[in-house]
């Protein structure tokens, strides 16, 4: 599981018919111990509701399709929950 933050939508009137229904964000993971972005951003499918300004927890791989709902399902990103708070215990780490 990554946490990244919703910084879009993304809309495809004409894409693969198992999709159909699906909500697609575009979201970018973020380094949880500094807040600044890991990597580019990706297109993953939502299932909860989330909306551009969340952070969110996103499941990839086979996790990702089992999520959506069906393992047939062409997704490699899935967002799986909306992050309300964190904590993190600074004198724990190296």
């Amino acid at each position: 599981m990554k946490v990244a933050k919703v910084i879009g939508n993304i809309w495809a009137t004409r894409k693969e018919e198992k999709l159909a229904g699906l909500k697609l964000l575009l979201v970018q993971p973020v380094d949880v111990l500094t807040g600044k972005a890991e990597r580019v951003p990706i297109v993953a499918a939502d299932i909860i509701g989330a909306g551009v300004g969340e952070t969110v927890l996103v499941v990839s791989g086979s996790s990702a399709r089992s999520a959506a709902g069906d393992m047939s399902i062409p997704v490699d990103a899935t967002v799986v929950g909306i992050v309300d708070d964190q904590e993190i215990d600074r004198s724990a780490l190296p």
